[in-house]
């Protein structure tokens, strides 16, 4: 299981959710547009600071970012 995709697929799982754009989940949680977009397509290699600093911009637990999708 490839991690950086499961946390991108979760990331954009719960943004759409709760019905923010990567701009505004940029703007919440500090984190670029770009790394944003990056993280989503499973580019990127988020550390757990970032993840966990994610999870609190999205309101959810960090597990939520890392848990396997059914």
């Amino acid at each position: 299981m490839d991690m950086r995709q499961l946390v991108g697929r979760n990331v954009i799982r719960i943004r759409l959710k709760k019905g923010l754009t990567q701009e505004r989940l940029a703007e919440i949680s500090g984190f670029s547009q770009q790394y944003i977009s990056g993280l989503e397509k499973g580019r990127r290699n988020p550390t757990i600071v970032t993840i966990y600093e994610l999870a609190l911009a999205l309101g959810v637990s960090h597990m939520d970012l890392v848990r396997p999708d059914k």
